[in-house]
């Protein structure tokens, strides 16, 4: 298996945002797949919850990312 090669760039709010959307779409297409079968790989509900997880992180980035941009994300 090929190295990968080390990443010399500092990795941005925008970077992990679009690193957790890619998961979170990875996720939702294969994991229907990975809780079938003889060979399942996970349970559904294991599957529901990290998809869930994901879309939190989600979540959180975006909201960090709001903040940093000076956006009111809640009235309290």
């Amino acid at each position: 298996m090929a190295e990968i090669p080390a990443h010399n760039k500092p990795i941005t709010l925008d970077d992990k945002i679009a690193i957790v959307k890619r998961e979170l779409g990875m996720r939702k297409r294969n994991y229907p797949n990975w809780v079938t079968g003889i060979n399942a790989k996970m349970t559904p509900a294991e599957a529901a919850f990290q998809i869930a997880g994901m879309e939190e992180v989600l979540k959180d980035y975006e909201t960090l990312k709001l903040k940093n941009e000076g956006i009111q994300t809640s009235l309290f």
